[in-house]
C-alpha cells in the first residue's frame, strides 16, 4: 500500500510542474483581460476646420543660392488651416523673377494655398502680369478666380477671363495657360482685338 501511494506521488511530482504553469498562463490571461489596459492605444486625432496659426500684415521673401530675392508673398492676414493643411490669405501680393529675369506679379482679394506651394488659387479681382522677355510682349490676366500650379507653370480659370498680350486683348469663358510650352487655349464665347503690327 505505501509503495503504491509512493509511486502515485512520484507520478503526481512529475506532472506538478505542467499543471502549475498552466495554471499560471490560465490565471495570467484572466488577469490581463480582466484589468482595463493601462497602455491606451493612440486614438487618431480628429481635425477640426479652424485656423492653428495666424500671421497679420506679413512679408515672406525666397532667395536662391547667390542671394538675389527670387519671391516675395505680402498679405493682411493668413490662416493655416491643419485638416486641409491650406493657407487662408487676404489681400494677398506675389512678386516672382525666374532664372531668365522676367519678373512676375500678381494680386487677389483672398488666395488659397496648399502648404507646400504647389497649388495656390487667387480669389476676387486676381491679376496675373508678366513682364516681356527678350523683346517679346507684356501679358496680363485677369479673372475672378485663377487657379496656379507651380511646378507645372500651368495657369486654370473656369470664371471669365481677359487676357492681353501686347496691346491684343482677349476675353473667353474658361482658360488653360502653359508657361512652359506657351501655350494658351482660351474656351467657351471667345472674343479678341488684335491690333495691327506696323512694319
Amino acid at each position: 500500500m505505501i509503495g503504491t501511494l509512493r509511486y502515485a506521488l512520484d507520478r503526481l511530482t512529475l506532472y506538478l510542474p505542467a499543471v502549475l504553469m498552466a495554471m499560471f498562463a490560465l490565471g495570467s490571461w484572466w488577469l490581463v483581460r480582466s484589468l482595463p489596459s493601462f497602455v491606451v492605444a493612440p486614438t487618431e486625432k480628429i481635425l477640426r476646420h479652424e485656423p492653428d496659426y495666424f500671421l497679420h500684415n506679413f512679408s515672406i521673401q525666397s532667395f536662391d543660392a547667390e542671394g538675389r530675392l527670387t519671391r516675395e508673398l505680402q498679405g493682411d492676414q493668413a490662416r493655416h488651416f491643419p485638416d486641409t493643411d491650406m493657407l487662408d490669405i487676404n489681400a494677398v501680393q506675389l512678386q516672382s523673377q525666374n532664372p531668365q529675369g522676367q519678373r512676375m506679379h500678381a494680386s487677389a482679394a483672398r488666395a488659397l494655398a496648399k502648404s507646400d506651394g504647389t497649388e495656390v488659387s487667387l480669389i476676387g479681382t486676381a491679376l496675373v502680369q508678366r513682364d516681356a522677355l527678350r523683346g517679346g510682349v507684356r501679358t496680363e490676366l485677369r479673372s475672378e478666380h485663377l487657379t496656379a500650379f507651380v511646378k507645372e507653370d500651368r495657369v486654370v480659370s473656369h470664371s471669365p477671363v481677359e487676357f492681353k498680350r501686347g496691346s491684343d486683348v482677349f476675353t473667353a469663358n474658361a482658360l488653360e495657360m502653359n508657361s512652359r510650352t506657351g501655350q494658351y487655349q482660351l474656351l467657351g464665347k471667345v472674343r479678341g482685338v488684335v491690333q495691327a503690327q506696323t512694319p
